[in-house]
């Protein structure tokens, strides 16, 4: 029982890794939250009450996390926003946009990307134009 619950639960972290495709999305509370609900579905599946708990606590994590209420909520740096558009200090709003339109459409989901590394490509992208405004 003990290797099906390590196998299921590397399957599981691969399965994320490969999901997100982004390291820096990817955060070890989120790892942790889905080996919770890997090693719960198991359990339930022998009958053990425990199992309750571990889908209970990921569910609520991926929740919490999903409503903004988890993680770190501080606004982005200029120079953060500058290094991840790749963009000159002086760079214009319309070289902004560019490198935004350009970023975007290799990290949205939609391509296979991150729907946390594209919020930080629209959050770089808002930071600059309000500094440029």
């Amino acid at each position: 029982m003990i290797i099906d619950l390590v196998l299921l639960a590397a399957a599981g972290v691969l399965y994320w890794a490969w999901k997100t495709r982004d390291p820096q999305a990817m955060r070890i509370s989120d790892v942790m939250a889905v080996l919770a609900a890997l090693i719960g579905l198991k359990m339930l599946n022998s009958h053990s009450p425990l199992g309750v708990l571990g889908v209970g606590a990921a569910v609520w994590w991926f929740w919490f996390r999903k409503s903004g209420k988890a993680g770190n909520s501080q606004p982005m740096t200029h120079a953060e926003a500058r290094s991840l558009l790749e963009v000159p200090i002086n760079a214009t709003p319309e070289e902004i946009r560019a490198a935004h339109r350009r970023l975007v459409a290799r990290v949205h989901p939609d391509v296979g990307g991150s729907a946390d590394l594209t919020r930080q490509v629209n959050d770089a992208r808002d930071t600059l134009l309000r500094h440029r405004g």
